[in-house]
């Protein structure tokens, strides 16, 4: 950890505790504060963390994480356990990282290939999400089915369809995609 984060003061912490979903926290108030900030989802009365929103937070130094048994857990042992089940994790937690830290509230996609649905600033908990992300590669087919499939999610939806691509320097580099109609 850098200097810079040892010495830059920490909103509040919270624990957690690894399960096959993310990262499972139990302390109310923490629940709160998390579901206030549009971290996280209560299921069957069980507050979990994505684990792109666990890497998230444990690199902010927010979150401390723990297996399963008690074990203490590191931003890498966090992100391999991320990685077995997602092949692109690194990608998604890099998007979400981005769209975090320039002031978005970032959800979980619902299928369709859409990754990641995203908030106006000030519009979480007060108005459904404006933009709906689809993240790739540069260099990485994408299907034109595939595209057009979340095309068609977001149209019928009232949403706009973003394309994060992380190009070859690893930058993100963001798309609006839409239908274009030749009169």
């Amino acid at each position: 950890m850098s200097e810079a984060k040892k010495t830059t003061p920490v909103e509040f912490r919270t624990n957690g505790v690894l399960t096959d979903k993310g990262v499972q926290v139990t302390e109310q108030g923490s629940i709160d504060a998390l579901a206030s900030r549009g971290y996280g989802a209560l299921e069957n009365k069980v507050f979990n963390l994505t684990f792109y929103e666990a890497l998230y937070l444990l690199d902010k130094g927010m979150l401390e994480t723990k297996s399963e048994k008690g074990t203490p857990m590191d931003f890498q042992t966090l992100l391999h356990q991320y990685e077995a089940q997602n092949e692109n994790a690194w990608l998604n937690y890099l998007v979400y990282r981005d769209l975090r830290s320039r002031g978005y509230v970032v959800r979980e996609g619902f299928g369709g290939g859409i990754d990641f649905r995203i908030y106006e600033r000030g519009a979480f908990g007060k108005d459904t999400a404006s933009y709906l992300v689809l993240v790739t590669q540069e260099g990485k087919p994408l299907g034109i089915e595939a595209l057009a499939t979340a095309l068609g999610q977001c149209q019928f939806q009232k949403k706009e369809l973003i394309l994060a691509v992380m190009n070859r320097r690893g930058e993100i580099v963001y798309y609006s995609v839409s239908h274009l109609n030749f009169k």
